[in-house]
């Protein structure tokens, strides 16, 4: 018997009990080169059912992980190949507007590889990430380590606290998402320090 998932979860379980690992893998690689999606959602929804027994909590994680860097590679060659005429036609239709898109691949342009392991964590960001950086030039094989560290780290900690703390999962996982919010506005502050600090040097030296 299928294990009651709490919450924004619970509308997953039919999608879980008939397709399993297929469901995890199709609806994260979706979600990862723009199409809207409950990827993070059926992440957490996989790590309570292997935690009942449902499922294996490590096909699960390899499921999520391999799905999760061909999905954002997938988005990358759409932007390397289709570039911003592509995004500024279609991207409205996941509310990637051209003013959007313009301020995060300015912003991938100065943080780079950071940005790309970071924005797995960040609601948006996340789909949208391999599309941005393909258009903004980011090589590709660097592209694909930050992007495989970044999905490493994202399946490892909601598999892990799905499988462990079950039913719970939603609670924890507000909390996170709370805590998360300060965190990147501290990000966002010292990145605006350190953009600050560079430019009053390089008026000083002229």
């Amino acid at each position: 018997m299928a294990p009651p998932l709490p919450g924004p979860l619970a509308h997953l379980a039919p999608l879980l009990d008939h397709y399993g690992y297929w469901a995890v893998g199709a609806v994260i690689l979706v979600e990862d080169f723009g199409v809207p999606a409950p990827g993070e959602t059926i992440l957490l929804a996989a790590g309570v059912f292997a935690g009942a027994g449902r499922l294996n909590i490590y096909a699960v994680a390899a499921v999520a992980f391999v799905a999760a860097v061909l999905g954002d590679n997938i988005g990358y060659f759409i932007g390397r190949s289709g570039g911003r005429a592509f995004v500024h036609r279609w991207g409205r239709y996941v509310f990637l507007t051209p003013k959007r898109f313009q301020a995060a691949e300015e912003f991938f342009r100065r943080h780079g590889g950071k940005i790309v392991t970071l924005a797995r964590f960040i609601e948006g960001l996340r789909q949208a990430n391999g599309i941005i950086a393909g258009t903004s030039g980011m090589p590709w094989r660097r592209f694909l380590l930050f992007n495989a560290l970044g999905a490493a780290l994202w399946v490892g900690l909601w598999a892990t606290l799905s499988y462990l703390v079950g039913s719970h999962i939603t609670t924890v996982y507000d909390e996170i998402s709370r805590y998360q919010v300060y965190v990147l506005v501290a990000l966002g502050v010292l990145s605006a320090a350190f953009v600050t600090r560079h430019v009053v040097r390089r008026r000083r030296e002229r």
